[in-house]
């Protein structure tokens, strides 16, 4: 039977991973749009790109309420989670109304707010790991 210390750092490897593919799905959000201004089938990949990061931050937010609840925690990643969510959305929606001057800047915003948060939780897995759990995630 697996430690609570081995579960909580079980929970943070995945919760790495999900930041991870978040900042990798934003970026690839990034060359679709690219592709949408010119090429004709690059708005079926930007719209499937944009359905896909909703997932991934939905799957983001159940993963930091696995982190949490366990070790009891701050509830600070699930904040940034929901926080990252409603960003999502509001991009998604955003873009199907085709206002580009509000969705392009949001989109790097949300692109440099996942790298923020994958280089916080390397970092305090680098330190132990509790660090992401108590708040900086």
């Amino acid at each position: 039977m697996p430690t609570r210390t081995t579960t909580k750092q079980g929970h943070l490897t995945l919760l790495r991973a999900v930041l991870t593919l978040q900042a990798v799905t934003v970026f690839v959000q990034a060359i679709t749009a690219g592709l949408l201004l010119s090429a004709p089938s690059g708005g079926a990949l930007h719209s499937a790109g944009a359905y896909t990061l909703f997932v991934v931050a939905l799957l983001h937010l159940a993963v930091t309420i696995g982190v949490w609840r366990p070790g009891g925690g701050s509830p600070r990643p699930i904040l940034y989670a929901v926080a990252f969510l409603a960003v999502a959305s509001a991009q998604i929606a955003l873009g199907i109304a085709h206002v580009k001057a509000v969705h392009v800047p949001l989109g790097v915003l949300m692109f440099g707010m996942s790298v923020l948060q994958v280089v916080r939780i390397r970092a305090s897995g680098a330190s132990g790991g509790t660090t992401a759990v108590r708040g900086s995630a």
